[in-house]
């Protein structure tokens, strides 16, 4: 078992670095990031922590799930604070590469997303989640974690990772996190830094068309989409306005969109841009 350092996590660089820092390392839990930590975060590193004896934290803004005119340049970075929200939080060791050892030759082989990777955010972001997958599948490989924590935030994401994993015999377990929300309401993203006040307050509504959607369940599938629609509708016309790329009722499993008599579990899932920032939130509606 690695125990924590008192004055912080042990920094790795490389998977040399890596290695040698998990030797003896008992169960190890895994929580990639992209750094610019918050609240979210932390609540995956304790989540990690009560079920791992050793818990990694990757920090690695993935180019691969970038597209053109995305925010990959800005995306904030800074990993003196990250190392120290993550020893408040007691993580063990901190794998932060740099893009030349994470792809030290251009990557030709790639993890293919499928069909429901080409769905919601998979069709407003061509590529992105072949890039996620892909560096996913390279983490756990380098990590060799028992288990891995994402957060539910990301819906599509985690669904793909878990099917991944099912699909590629991966050995290592899924452990999703609740979604975590900031004071006022709004998804908690290392995204909403760039969102002015005015901006933000706009932006509240995509959490109130989930509360919408969610409070119309018993109408079903169609009058859950009703709802939230009117919120946002409204929305677009608030100053500054929400410019809504897509809200959809899936299926859980393979976020095909949920039918007008449809059972059981569903996520209603939206993303909207505000200003010039993109966000993304979501619930589950049991139907």
């Amino acid at each position: 078992m690695t125990a924590s350092a008192p004055h912080g996590p042990v920094v790795v660089r490389t998977p040399g670095e890596l290695r040698s820092a998990l030797a003896g390392a008992g169960r190890v839990g895994l929580v990639p990031t992209m750094g610019a930590l918050h609240g979210g975060h932390r609540s995956l590193v304790r989540l990690a922590r009560e079920q791992a004896d050793t818990v990694v934290v990757s920090v690695f803004v993935n180019p691969l799930q970038f597209g053109p005119g995305e925010d990959y340049e800005r995306y904030p970075r800074d990993l003196e604070a990250d190392v120290r929200v993550l020893a408040e939080e007691h993580a063990d060791v901190v794998f932060a590469p740099d893009t030349a050892t994470m792809y030290p030759v251009p990557q030709m082989i790639t993890v293919d997303a499928g069909t429901m990777g080409a769905r919601l955010e998979g069709a407003f972001r061509p590529g992105h989640f072949t890039g996620v997958l892909t560096v996913v599948a390279k983490l756990f490989h380098l990590v060799r974690p028992d288990l891995a924590v994402f957060g539910e935030k990301d819906a599509q994401q985690i669904a793909l990772v878990r099917r991944m994993v099912s699909d590629l015999d991966l050995p290592v377990e899924i452990v999703g996190a609740p979604l975590q929300r900031d004071a006022d309401g709004l998804a908690s993203s290392s995204r909403n830094d760039y969102l002015s006040q005015a901006e933000r307050a706009s932006a509240l509504s995509l959490a109130r068309a989930l509360e919408a959607g969610r409070e119309a369940a018993p109408g079903g599938a169609d009058a859950v989409r009703t709802a939230a629609r009117k919120v946002l509708d409204d929305a677009a016309a608030e100053t500054p306005p929400v410019r809504l790329d897509y809200l959809a009722l899936v299926d859980t499993a393979t976020f095909e969109e949920a039918s007008a008599d449809h059972t059981g579990s569903a996520v209603l899932a939206v993303a909207a841009r505000v200003g010039t920032t993109r966000l993304i939130d979501n619930t589950v509606v049991p139907l």
